[in-house]
Protein backbone atom coordinates (compact mmCIF):
# COMPACT_ATOMS: atom_id res chain seq x y z
CA UNK A 1 0.00 0.00 0.00
CA UNK A 2 1.16 3.55 -1.10
CA UNK A 3 0.70 6.65 0.55
CA UNK A 4 0.87 9.37 -1.36
CA UNK A 5 1.10 12.39 0.07
CA UNK A 6 -1.05 15.83 -0.67
CA UNK A 7 1.03 18.39 -1.71
CA UNK A 8 0.41 21.84 0.30
CA UNK A 9 -1.81 24.53 -2.07
CA UNK A 10 -0.44 27.63 -3.62
CA UNK A 11 -2.90 29.06 -1.28
CA UNK A 12 -1.16 27.44 1.79
CA UNK A 13 2.15 28.51 0.60
CA UNK A 14 1.55 32.06 0.27
CA UNK A 15 -0.24 32.46 3.59
CA UNK A 16 2.77 30.90 5.64
CA UNK A 17 5.36 33.37 3.86
CA UNK A 18 3.32 36.17 4.67
CA UNK A 19 2.82 35.10 8.03
CA UNK A 20 6.46 34.33 8.80
CA UNK A 21 7.46 38.20 6.98
CA UNK A 22 4.68 39.50 9.33
CA UNK A 23 5.84 38.06 12.61
CA UNK A 24 10.11 38.59 11.48
CA UNK A 25 9.20 42.09 10.38
CA UNK A 26 8.07 43.34 13.87
CA UNK A 27 10.41 41.33 15.57
CA UNK A 28 13.39 43.43 12.95
CA UNK A 29 11.08 46.87 13.77
CA UNK A 30 11.92 46.38 17.46
CA UNK A 31 15.51 45.26 17.03
CA UNK A 32 16.43 47.80 15.13
CA UNK A 33 14.67 50.72 17.20
CA UNK A 34 15.81 49.30 20.66
CA UNK A 35 19.61 49.12 19.44
CA UNK A 36 20.81 52.75 18.52
CA UNK A 37 18.70 53.43 22.08
CA UNK A 38 20.61 51.25 24.11
CA UNK A 39 23.79 52.05 22.13
CA UNK A 40 22.83 56.13 23.17
CA UNK A 41 22.30 55.26 26.46
CA UNK A 42 25.88 53.21 26.63
CA UNK A 43 27.78 56.29 25.40
CA UNK A 44 25.63 59.09 27.64
CA UNK A 45 26.68 56.63 30.82
CA UNK A 46 30.40 56.33 29.59
CA UNK A 47 30.94 59.91 28.93
CA UNK A 48 29.52 60.44 32.77
CA UNK A 49 32.35 58.45 33.66
CA UNK A 50 34.96 60.38 31.79
CA UNK A 51 33.85 63.64 32.58
CA UNK A 52 34.12 65.20 29.54
CA UNK A 53 38.11 64.71 29.29
CA UNK A 54 39.69 63.85 26.44
CA UNK A 55 41.62 61.17 24.94
CA UNK A 56 45.29 62.57 25.94
CA UNK A 57 43.66 64.31 29.48
CA UNK A 58 42.81 60.49 30.25
CA UNK A 59 46.15 59.47 29.44
CA UNK A 60 47.95 62.53 31.38
CA UNK A 61 45.77 61.62 34.42
CA UNK A 62 46.83 58.28 34.07
CA UNK A 63 50.42 58.30 34.18
CA UNK A 64 50.06 61.18 37.28
CA UNK A 65 47.77 59.01 38.98
CA UNK A 66 50.89 55.71 38.59
CA UNK A 67 53.42 58.09 39.35
CA UNK A 68 52.30 58.19 43.03
CA UNK A 69 51.72 54.75 43.36
CA UNK A 70 54.37 52.70 45.09
CA UNK A 71 55.85 50.12 43.30
CA UNK A 72 56.34 46.45 44.44
CA UNK A 73 60.35 45.79 44.26
CA UNK A 74 61.45 49.44 43.14
CA UNK A 75 60.16 50.80 46.73
CA UNK A 76 60.61 48.08 49.12
CA UNK A 77 64.40 47.94 48.31
CA UNK A 78 64.55 50.96 50.34
CA UNK A 79 62.61 49.64 53.12
CA UNK A 80 65.01 46.70 53.93
CA UNK A 81 68.41 47.10 55.44
CA UNK A 82 71.56 44.26 56.52
CA UNK A 83 73.70 44.61 58.96
CA UNK A 84 76.62 43.37 59.71
CA UNK A 85 78.90 42.58 62.97
CA UNK A 86 82.25 40.88 63.14
CA UNK A 87 83.46 38.39 65.91
CA UNK A 88 85.75 35.77 66.65
CA UNK A 89 84.82 32.14 68.15
CA UNK A 90 88.08 30.44 70.38
CA UNK A 91 89.21 26.94 69.72
CA UNK A 92 86.77 24.62 70.95
CA UNK A 93 84.24 27.67 72.67
CA UNK A 94 81.22 28.69 72.22
CA UNK A 95 79.41 31.61 72.45
CA UNK A 96 76.28 33.90 71.69
CA UNK A 97 76.50 36.87 69.31
CA UNK A 98 73.63 39.53 69.32
CA UNK A 99 73.17 41.98 66.44
CA UNK A 100 70.71 45.25 66.36
CA UNK A 101 68.83 46.63 63.63
CA UNK A 102 68.73 50.44 63.85
CA UNK A 103 66.64 52.43 65.84
CA UNK A 104 63.03 52.42 64.34
CA UNK A 105 63.79 48.76 62.69
CA UNK A 106 62.58 45.52 63.05
CA UNK A 107 64.62 42.36 62.58
CA UNK A 108 63.42 40.16 59.93
CA UNK A 109 66.04 36.95 60.15
CA UNK A 110 69.58 36.38 60.52
CA UNK A 111 73.01 34.20 59.75
CA UNK A 112 76.62 34.24 59.75
CA UNK A 113 79.80 33.50 57.65
CA UNK A 114 83.14 31.82 58.49
CA UNK A 115 86.63 31.77 58.06
CA UNK A 116 86.68 28.28 59.32
CA UNK A 117 85.05 25.20 58.36
CA UNK A 118 84.26 23.50 61.99
CA UNK A 119 82.10 26.72 63.00
CA UNK A 120 78.26 25.77 63.46
CA UNK A 121 74.95 27.40 64.58
CA UNK A 122 73.39 25.55 67.65
CA UNK A 123 71.07 28.59 67.73
CA UNK A 124 69.15 31.31 65.86
CA UNK A 125 66.19 33.76 66.49
CA UNK A 126 64.92 36.83 67.55
CA UNK A 127 65.85 38.39 71.26
CA UNK A 128 63.10 40.88 70.57
CA UNK A 129 61.82 42.93 67.82
CA UNK A 130 64.93 44.43 66.86
CA UNK A 131 68.16 42.64 68.07
CA UNK A 132 69.00 38.65 66.57
CA UNK A 133 71.23 36.41 68.81
CA UNK A 134 73.08 33.67 67.17
CA UNK A 135 74.71 30.63 69.19
CA UNK A 136 77.67 29.34 67.66
CA UNK A 137 80.17 26.86 68.69
CA UNK A 138 83.73 26.47 67.09
CA UNK A 139 84.11 22.74 66.95
CA UNK A 140 88.31 23.08 65.55
CA UNK A 141 90.02 22.47 68.94
CA UNK A 142 93.37 24.07 67.50
CA UNK A 143 92.31 27.96 66.56
CA UNK A 144 89.77 29.97 66.74
CA UNK A 145 87.90 31.60 63.85
CA UNK A 146 86.26 34.92 62.66
CA UNK A 147 82.81 34.99 62.00
CA UNK A 148 80.65 38.43 60.35
CA UNK A 149 77.11 37.90 61.34
CA UNK A 150 74.43 39.52 59.71
CA UNK A 151 71.03 40.82 60.92
CA UNK A 152 68.19 41.34 57.88
CA UNK A 153 65.93 44.72 58.97
CA UNK A 154 63.04 46.71 57.77
CA UNK A 155 61.71 50.22 58.79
Amino acid sequence: MHVWSKRPSAALVVAMVALFVALGGTAGAVVAAAVPLAKRALVADNAKKLAGQTPSQLVSQASSQAATVPGPASTAAGLVTRKTSSASVGAGAGQVFTIACDSGQKVLGGGFSSDGPLIVAVSSGPTDDATWSIGLLNLDDSAGHNVTLYATCIK
